[in-house]
């Protein structure tokens, strides 16, 4: 995203203009926008029931919901309307919808330390993908990509009945177009194959003499070695979690954000269950902890973080602070990475304690 202009006053309230370049700048957007922000941008509004006429408008609205889902290209944003004009009254509620070639203003009363972060981090920069994968099984195949900046993308989903008389070629066929369409060699570390039983070996081989048949496949000939094949309980959705916590994979993206991220919280889940005066959850008991300077990791999903309210953003703000100074690290995981989502089952907020504290009430 490109950011046009930017006033952010010492009281760390302001505004900054945005223009959105590309269909990833959404999720970056999405992660700064929250409720209670205002964001003003052009939109057109119908005048006329009988003739269908619209006109231009220029709509400001303070912010009570944000929609946006994976892969999505709009994000939809909902409020109160704030100007009147001679189309739309004061207080009406609306909804802007933002995407590529969008251009908006986004006002808030505090620019906390995580939204000037999201900020800078999407501010001319490239989201990039370290991850391709496939997970598979007889007929139905999902093809994701696994952002640098911790995001799960579901680009696809393939679901075919298997002819007898093809067997699987008619489906590898599909599956493949798909891995193309939306899998750049040049942009992602490696590519993993995720099935339960041979499905994906078979699926390997096909795609490797497809490669050697056709000068269009010649980046999978090029990088074959960047092919993994992982064991998954099924081709479906939900199983992407298991190859991001294959050992094999975090090796290959170790030093990224989500590599971090799925770390964190596979060492917060194992001392939960062999350890637990050692792991929190909750508001509470991490406000707890951190009194005592206990917290060695502490976890926050960015839909708490970005939802609350003022004082509660600034009460996760200085949790933050204060667990950094103590040499303590803080994540907030994004609500579109599997990471994320298994924290928002554990409140949202947990830390990985320094030593044990059985006397918290959780």
């Amino acid at each position: 995203m490109k950011l046009l202009e930017k006033q952010i006053f010492p009281d760390k309230s302001g505004m900054v203009k945005i223009f959105l370049e590309q269909p990833d700048d959404l999720w970056l957007v999405y992660n700064l926008i929250a409720v209670g922000d205002v964001i003003t941008s052009q939109t057109s509004r119908k005048v006329n029931s009988k003739n269908q006429s619209r006109v231009n408008i220029n709509l400001e609205i303070k912010v009570t919901a944000i929609d946006y889902s994976k892969g999505s290209s709009v994000l939809r944003v909902r409020g109160k309307n704030r100007v009147v004009n001679e189309h739309i009254n004061a207080g009406s509620f609306h909804t802007l919808e933002l995407e590529k070639n969008k251009e908006f203003t986004l006002e808030k009363k505090v620019w906390d330390t995580k939204a000037m972060e999201t900020m800078e981090d999407g501010h001319d920069g490239v989201v990039g993908y370290d991850l391709g994968v496939v997970l598979m099984e007889e007929g139905l195949a999902h093809v994701f990509l696994v952002g640098n900046n911790s995001v799960s993308k579901h680009c696809a989903k393939i679901e075919e009945r298997l002819d007898p008389k093809t067997g699987l070629n008619k489906f590898f066929e599909s599956v493949l177009h798909a891995f193309m369409k939306h899998i750049d060699w040049n942009m992602v570390r490696c590519v993993v194959i995720g099935s339960p039983g041979k499905i994906k070996a078979e699926f390997h081989q096909y795609i490797l003499s497809e490669a050697q048949r056709s000068s269009k496949l010649k980046s999978i000939e090029n990088k074959k070695s960047c092919i993994l094949l992982v064991n998954t309980n099924s081709g479906k959705e939900n199983c992407l979690n298991e190859v991001l916590h294959n050992i094999t994979v975090t090796n290959f993206i170790r030093d990224t954000k989500a590599s971090v991220e799925i770390k964190a919280m596979k060492e917060f889940t194992d001392l939960l269950s062999s350890n637990s005066d050692r792991a929190c959850y909750g508001l509470k008991s991490v406000e707890a902890a951190q009194e005592l300077s206990a917290i060695k990791t502490l976890m926050i999903t960015d839909e708490l973080f970005k939802n609350a309210e003022i004082a509660m953003r600034k009460k996760y703000t200085g949790l933050i602070k204060s667990v950094k100074e103590a040499g303590g690290k803080a994540l907030v995981l994004s609500s579109m990475h599997v990471s994320g989502e298994e924290l928002a089952k554990l409140t949202g907020i947990v830390a990985v304690l320094r030593f044990p504290m059985p006397e918290l009430d959780m």
